[in-house]
């Protein structure tokens, strides 16, 4: 990895080129955008300007409009001069927010509260172990090797935009890469956004009294978003 007379790095990983503030962590990377990323076709809907639920553009363009026009919709009331004017309600996108909306806008946006986490690029990955299992020769018969049973890493991922994500194994002692491959985020039940399991074949090196010696990462291509770093174990000599 080339270094810079600015303690820049230059990153590339399976021709993919980003630069990163330090050897030490890709996952804090300058072109990171942060948590708050909405996933592809998302937008923040800004019903205030800390207000970074993600939604579709459409809403957005819809808050706005509701913004502009709020003050004619208030009244003196029962709930003071913020009172509604009927048919209309509090929006309540979030706590004190009294513009006045219909009570279909507010039911939409409660809705669109409850799902943007699941919207957001929160680029999650945790890692299993697996095992090879016996070959099956199509005769009635199976085999397995020396190495079948030890245990193997599996990357998994969760909250990722739909499409290309690149995956990395990289030493912890000097930044180098260990392993890399790439892998395409789909829907799958029971996890939000796009979601991956990549079988990396290289074994699980993690043992009673053996610190970890390497970290994986995932890279969103779509967002430049990074998840954290996932501590393992690997380069383990097996006979």
């Amino acid at each position: 990895m080339k270094r810079t007379s600015l303690g820049l790095a230059v990153l590339t990983i399976a021709g993919l080129t980003f630069t990163v503030t330090s050897t030490a962590t890709a996952s804090a990377a300058s072109a990171d955008p942060g948590p708050e990323t909405c996933r592809q076709g998302y937008v923040w809907r800004e019903a205030r300007v800390s207000d970074l639920v993600c939604v579709k553009p459409e809403t957005r363009t819809r808050v706005a409009a509701d913004n502009a026009v709020r003050h004619s919709r208030w009244t003196m009331g029962a709930f003071g001069p913020r009172t509604c004017v009927a048919p209309y309600v509090w929006r309540e996108a979030f706590a004190g927010d009294d513009v006045c909306v219909t009570t279909r806008q507010r039911a939409l946006t409660a809705k669109d509260n409850s799902l943007g986490a699941r919207r957001k690029v929160l680029a999650k990955m945790w890692i299993t172990r697996y095992t090879i299992g016996p070959r099956d020769h199509g005769d009635g018969t199976a085999s397995t090797t020396s190495t079948d049973s030890i245990a193997r890493l599996k990357l998994n991922g969760s909250h990722y935009n739909f499409g290309q994500v690149k995956v990395a194994i990289r030493w912890s002692h000097n930044d180098k890469l260990y392993w890399h491959g790439s892998v395409n985020a789909t829907g799958h039940s029971g996890h939000a956004g796009g979601s991956f399991g990549f079988k990396t074949g290289k074994f699980d090196c993690s043992a009673p009294g053996k610190a970890p010696n390497a970290y994986a990462y995932a890279y969103d291509t779509q967002s430049g978003r990074f998840s954290a770093r996932v501590p393992v174990r690997v380069g383990c000599k097996v006979l």
